[in-house]
Order: structure tokens, then sequence, then C-alpha cells
């Protein structure tokens, strides 16, 4: 599948700020995104309540393989917060 290229401008609000990162609840009850805060540029301070907006196409998925790296991670990653949630 390669569809030709559409960009599409996303809009949304900032719903909270944090040292590292920034999160958006998109316009359109379409999601909530969460990014990197240096992924943002602004010519201002981010403060939640601030509209943003971006450009963005269509999501692909590339192959039905499944990337046993990443599955492996994830499982990881799930373990460990099992065992956090369980000392705490």
């Amino acid at each position: 599948m390669k569809y030709g290229d559409k960009i599409i401008r996303m809009e949304g609000v900032i719903v909270e700020v944090h040292d590292g990162s920034v999160a958006i609840d998109l316009k359109g009850r379409l999601g909530h995104l969460r990014i990197p805060k240096r992924m943002i540029i602004s010519d201002y301070d981010l403060a939640v309540g601030q509209e943003v907006a971006w450009n963005m196409s269509f999501i692909e998925q590339e192959s039905a393989e499944v990337n046993e790296r990443y599955l492996e991670t994830i499982a990881k990653a799930e373990e460990l917060q099992d065992k956090m949630k369980a000392n705490s």
C-alpha cells in the first residue's frame, strides 16, 4: 500500500506541561498525544490551555511481520512495572 502523501493540519490544546514532555488533547475528539518537549517549536513558554498545530499524514503499516525485539522490550517494561507495584 503506497498511498500518495496527503498532508493534514492537526490541532490540539496543551493539557499538561512537564520538564521533558507535553501532553496535548487533539481537537475533534481524536485522542491524546504525549511528546517530548524538544519537539515543539515555540517563541513562548509553554502553558496549559495554549493551542498548537502541526502537519501530519496518514500512518501506514509497513508489513504484517511483528518485530520481536519490540515485543520483548514491552514485556520487560511491563514486568518491571509489575515488580515496582508489588514492592510499594
